[in-house]
């Protein structure tokens, strides 16, 4: 929220050498919400720069977006702090109220939050009396596309307080904004796109971690300086070659790569520490430690599960009709062989009540009670449907299912038809008819899972993703 505005060039140059690779975003940013004033036609006149009503930053995840703002803007409203619409709007009232006592020291601030703000038009109202002596004041929702319990027009609300609040700056942190989500046009956009290779080389470099964590003591020269150097040139050349080998395509933004950097960085220096090699031989230490560069155990934990997630055999079962390595099946494989497994065993006609947010979920209480029953037990025993078999579904059901409980939207470089046909060459999907005989992707074909799928695997399986199985299960 608003802060200092009147930034000169030197401290742009001092925020783009903090925040690398964003000069583009802090100059456009700075063009649009300076508070510099312009000469008119009049030389004696002067005006203060216009600036729009609404802007919005966008881009991915971990590219600058809020730490760019908030280095410009010194403080703003987080919407990750808010549990619902209305607080989102009283946390507003109280962050402007703060940031006007924050100018005048020594003033009572005993009543700076008590107010109450249920709705839009409360917010305005607040706005237009707290700001009604300030020529300008800049206002900023960061992550307010995923603010919890809130309206759909709370977004193209926000967006028009500049029209009703003279000289107040609306600016919208979000990830990816749909097409008119603000429901009007003319609206400025500041794209932070995600970072390159170089960018991302560059910006792990200007903190290399230690090679040595004590120097050596056998009487060489070689002191902190030199190992500062060599520091520096071995690790833009280590994360390099990181990138190439596993973060380009594992790695789902800089803080996943600077995490997969970190984890393998003192086993890759483990021989410069023995003295096989030195901090110079970059080529033979790349072709020493490639077994590092080639594992898969080394991403992330919510990406590959380390643990062999898969319970036992039972004397009777086939060893054979389970699989014991659920574990080497990649993130987005497990949650598609889940939503197929839900496909096989839930009805089709029970997907909007297991798998849709809005509708009421009414499951049946221990003991064979529902919700509406009144408190009677059903005198009718049903089978569960684990325990029969597996229906056959379409590719278009279990795409929808799995969208539907994905934690988070999918990811634009996973390819699910690439999932589906490893899962078939594993036996853990089947083939079956349908309209799509002849191609084995086709939307209208028919699939089940297959026999080693069983409830005990499926269990297994939600377990190493942390998915509540028995609440999308019908009985």
């Amino acid at each position: 929220m608003g802060g200092q505005l009147l930034l000169p060039d030197e401290l742009l140059v001092m925020l783009n050498e903090k925040w690398s690779c964003r000069e583009q975003q802090l100059r456009q940013l700075h063009a649009l919400v300076s508070y510099n004033k312009i000469d008119t036609v009049q030389p004696k006149l002067r005006a203060l720069a216009a600036s729009p009503s609404t802007l919005v930053a966008y881009g991915p995840c971990a590219t600058g977006k809020s730490r760019v703002v908030e280095a410009y803007l010194e403080s703003h409203v987080t919407n990750r702090e808010c549990i619902t619409g209305r607080h989102l709007l009283e946390r507003t009232v109280a962050a402007v109220t703060a940031s006007l006592w924050n100018d005048k020291p020594g003033a009572d601030q005993d009543n700076a939050y008590n107010v109450r703000c249920e709705n839009i038009a409360a917010l305005v109202a607040h706005l237009q009396q707290l700001l009604k002596s300030h020529d300008k004041f800049v206002l900023v929702f960061d992550g307010v596309d995923k603010q919890r319990e809130s309206p759909p027009t709370l977004l193209p609300a926000l967006a028009r307080l500049g029209e009703y609040v003279p000289g107040l700056t609306t600016i919208l942190i979000v990830q990816h904004p749909p097409p008119r989500f603000l429901h009007q046009t003319g609206v400025p956009y500041i794209h932070f796109p995600a970072y390159t290779r170089a960018q991302s080389v560059h910006i792990l470099s200007q903190l290399p971690p230690d090679i040595f964590l004590d120097l050596p003591t056998d009487g060489t020269d070689y002191d902190a300086e030199v190992h500062a150097e060599d520091k520096a040139w071995l690790w833009p050349r280590y994360c390099a070659a990181i990138w190439d080998s596993l973060a380009q395509n594992a790695a789902r933004d800089l803080v996943s790569f600077r995490a997969i950097c970190i984890k393998l960085w003192r086993p890759f220096v483990a021989p410069i520490l023995a003295g096989d090699f030195g901090t110079r031989d970059i080529s033979r230490l790349l072709v020493a430690q490639r077994r590092l560069f080639q594992d898969e155990t080394v991403l992330p934990d919510s990406i590959i599960a380390s643990p062999t997630l898969a319970p036992p055999a039972s004397q009777g079962q086939d060893k054979q009709s389970t699989p014991s390595s659920i574990h080497e099946l990649p993130y987005y494989a497990k949650y598609l062989l889940l939503a197929a497994y839900l496909a096989s065993f839930n009805l089709a006609k029970t997907d909007a009540l297991y798998f849709m947010k809005s509708t009421e979920r009414k499951r049946r209480k221990k003991g064979g009670v529902t919700a509406r029953s009144g408190g009677r037990a059903s005198q009718k025993r049903q089978v569960p449907r684990h325990l029969l078999g597996a229906a056959a579904f379409t590719l278009d059901r279990v795409l929808s299912i799995l969208h539907a409980i994905l934690p988070h939207d999918l990811r634009g470089t996973v390819d699910v038809y690439t999932l589906v046909a490893t899962l078939t060459s594993l036996k853990l999907l089947v083939r079956g008819g349908g309209l799509g005989a002849g191609d084995a992707l086709e939307a209208g074909g028919k699939w089940r899972v297959g026999t080693a799928v069983s409830w005990e695997y499926v269990q297994g399986l939600a377990g190493s993703v942390n998915f509540s199985l028995q609440y999308h299960v019908a009985e």
